[in-house]
């Protein structure tokens, strides 16, 4: 397994790693407008397109949610494709301050394969940016399996005595809407620390003693058992890296999350009046 670098890394940074990074872009939309075309319009210099929802997220049943884990074969096809080794250093981008870039990131990271988030995404880049489409040899990548240590299912995640963080907006998870999913509300139980929060006005992380302050004010500091969770397990991922970024054990990862949880109408959900 290769030595992991920091989870975050900063525009600055780009210049001192070694090896030099390979940047790739990982933006994608709730609502639908496509991730492809955007990178198309412009991506930061020499970024290649990784697409969330053929590569990072795979079929699956109910209670698994809208963006299941793919199988490991899956990812590692998408790696290959889009010309990524295993030594590959990769820095990951979108325009979201990381919230979708992450999924690539943590599975990376989960896998011994050195990754780290850009600090800010596109709103730190300083330019230019480039359309010229970037094609890189494809690559053989090892077939690694998902590290059971790092995942938990909808009983364990549920379950007494662990602390299970809902990155959701705060609207979506107060049940004041709910744009994708059945019903509004939340898990009964979940706490919520929306992704943004995470973040300053300009989309860069707060300092790691600000965000360890956050986190313990949920009953989510360091002797934790902290599950994370979101709308289908994207967000949930910036939420590991942003912990591990703190200073904190990262927790584990509930892929199947909130529409996981909704799929079943005889399951409750709790809403703030």
């Amino acid at each position: 397994m290769n030595e992991l670098p920091p989870p975050v890394v900063g525009v600055p940074d780009l210049v001192e790693l070694r090896p030099s990074p390979v940047l790739v872009d990982v933006r994608w939309y709730l609502d639908g407008r496509s991730g492809q075309a955007a990178h198309a319009q412009a991506h930061l210099p020499g970024a290649v397109f990784l697409d969330l929802e053929r590569w990072l997220t795979g079929p699956g049943g109910p209670d698994e949610g809208r963006h299941p884990l793919p199988s490991p074969a899956r990812f590692t096809d998408g790696l290959a494709r889009a010309g990524l080794a295993d030594d590959d250093l990769v820095v990951a981008y979108d325009d979201v301050g990381g919230r979708v870039a992450a999924r690539l990131v943590w599975r990376l990271r989960a896998t011994g394969r050195p990754a780290a988030l850009l600090d800010g995404g596109t709103a730190a880049w300083p330019g230019p940016w480039e359309q010229i489409e970037v094609h890189r040899p494809r690559t053989s990548p090892e077939v690694r399996p998902w590290p059971e240590d790092l995942l938990t299912d909808l009983a364990t995640a549920t379950g007494a005595d662990r602390v299970l963080l809902d990155a959701r907006e705060a609207g979506r998870y107060r049940g004041e809407h709910e744009p994708v999913d059945p019903r509004p509300g939340h898990v009964p139980g979940a706490v919520n620390l929306p992704a943004s929060a995470a973040l300053d006005d300009d989309g860069r992380l707060l300092p790691p003693e600000q965000l360890r302050l956050a986190f313990d004010a949920l009953g989510a500091g360091a002797d934790a058992d902290v599950v994370a969770s979101c709308g289908s397990g994207v967000t949930a991922c910036f939420t590991l890296l942003v912990r591990e970024h703190a200073g904190l054990p990262a927790g584990r990862l509930w892929p199947g999350s909130y529409s996981g949880w909704t799929a079943d109408p005889a399951r409750p959900v709790d809403v703030v009046p």
